[in-house]
């Protein structure tokens, strides 16, 4: 004999049962703080009885018009979210920016690829998207914005007056980095740097290139250095600027041989990420290079591990960016949910970085 299935409650059947409202049966799942702990515990201990899961996302997100997900849009592939300090410090601070809202995170890693941004972009079944670090032009981007979504720009580009905007003055922070340089004496420096164009680029950066470089917040970066050396009376020209396009571990460390291999002269490297900074200390460290006696080297970022190592560096307020980004999305989403128009002007907020002094940087020693 075959028995049949027992058939799930629903919520109008728990309300009906229990002698409640279907809104109060809701409320014990979406609203607790609507109901005393008795009751709340009376509805949870039928529902379990009958089988009731609770009530349906997604009917609830049509009645709201709330998903219930803000997306975070990352032109880089998943795995560099979990291992790039200063991305997971952000994610971080977008994390704790939903605390409390009933909104978790969907990440969107659109990787540098640009293929098929349209389609990926537009699967994201999210109530808004903060876009993370993009080149000005991007598809990923455009994608975003045509989906006319609340939609936040954190980092870049900066240049686009209709949307908001978190973000730093990345031209003006690096400077004091390169000013500590250059008054500890040095002259020869050499500077390293991640990705500047959406294409792939590994190698020395054409000079004439530079100021049209398609991600600026290496770019500002580069050229705030430079700004700091030709006030110095160092002639631009004479700096190389070495490039990678990935960020890691094994770039970084290439990147150093290869600054240092090719201009066996210089007594400093200024780096506009923590982990180039990094990657030049551990290839002083296997060629027998003192830092800083024999080599000065700063960074920009402030993760903790070149804190630890006692790094001179820019820190830049990652995690409490992340938060900021993530607050500013959520208003926006409520307004967008009230039907309210968007601020005009679009709302924007540039956080201040701080330099840390560290131990590596001294006078040359010639």
């Amino acid at each position: 004999m075959v028995k049949r299935a027992r058939s799930r409650g629903t919520l109008a059947s728990l309300a009906a049962e229990l002698g409640v409202s279907r809104t109060t049966v809701s409320n014990a799942y979406n609203n607790p703080d609507q109901l005393s702990a008795q009751l709340r515990q009376r509805i949870l201990a039928a529902a379990h009885a009958r089988g009731y899961p609770g009530p349906d996302p997604m009917a609830r997100s049509l009645r709201t018009r709330r998903v219930g997900s803000i997306g975070v849009l990352l032109t880089e592939d998943l795995t560099y979210a979990f291992e790039d300090a200063a991305s997971v410090d952000f994610l971080a601070g977008m994390a704790a920016a939903t605390h409390g809202s009933d909104s978790s995170l969907t990440l969107i890693p659109a990787g540098p690829s640009e293929t098929d941004a349209s389609a990926l972009v537009g699967r994201a079944v999210v109530d808004g998207v903060v876009v993370y670090s993009v080149a000005e032009g991007d598809p990923h981007l455009s994608a975003a914005c045509a989906r006319h979504l609340p939609l936040v720009v954190c980092d870049q580009p900066t240049g686009i007056d209709t949307l908001p905007f978190v973000g730093i003055d990345d031209r003006a922070a690096i400077r004091p980095a390169a000013r500590a340089l250059v008054e500890a004496g040095h002259r020869r420096i050499g500077i390293l740097a991640i990705r500047l164009q959406r294409e792939h680029q590994d190698g020395p950066v054409d000079r004439a290139t530079l100021p049209q470089a398609a991600l600026h917040v290496q770019r500002d970066r580069v050229l705030g250095a430079l700004d700091e050396f030709a006030a110095a009376g160092i002639d631009p020209a004479q700096v190389p600027v070495i490039t990678r396009h990935i960020n890691d571990h094994a770039n970084c460390f290439s990147a150093a041989r290869e600054l240092l291999e090719t201009h066996p002269d210089l007594t400093a490297v200024l780096c506009t990420t923590d982990s180039m900074a990094l990657g030049v200390l551990e290839y002083a460290r296997d060629h027998g290079i003192s830092v800083p006696e024999e080599l000065s080297v700063t960074g920009f970022d402030g993760i903790r591990n070149a804190l630890i190592l006692g790094l001179t560096t820019v820190i830049q307020p990652n995690k409490e960016k992340g938060t900021a980004a993530g607050r500013m999305l959520l208003s926006l989403i409520d307004a967008h949910l009230a039907d309210q128009p968007p601020p005009d002007p679009p709302p924007r907020q540039i956080l201040p970085t701080t330099f840390h002094a560290g131990r590596t940087v001294a006078p040359p020693r010639d």
